[in-house]
C-alpha cells in the first residue's frame, strides 16, 4: 500500500469535494481518499500494482482540477 498527499488547485466546495472523492474512489486499487479543501490537498491510498500515480491524477484533472 502507498500513500501520497497530492496538491490540487480548483477545489473550493462541497461539490468539488464529492467530485473528487468520487472518481478516485472508484478506480480499482484506491484504499482511501481524503479532501483537505482548505488546504487544496488530497490524500489517497492506492495499490500501486493495481493503479498508477499517473491515473490517480489524471481522474482528478478529468473532473477539471489542476494536479500540481
Amino acid at each position: 500500500m502507498e500513500t501520497v498527499k497530492l496538491n490540487v488547485s480548483g477545489m473550493s466546495c462541497g461539490h468539488c469535494v464529492k467530485s473528487v472523492e468520487g472518481s478516485v474512489g472508484k478506480l480499482e486499487g484506491v484504499n482511501e481518499v481524503k479532501v483537505h479543501l482548505e488546504d487544496g490537498k488530497v490524500d489517497v491510498a492506492f495499490n500501486p500494482e493495481k493503479v498508477s500515480l499517473d491515473k490517480i491524477k489524471e481522474t482528478i484533472d478529468d473532473q477539471g482540477y489542476d494536479v500540481e
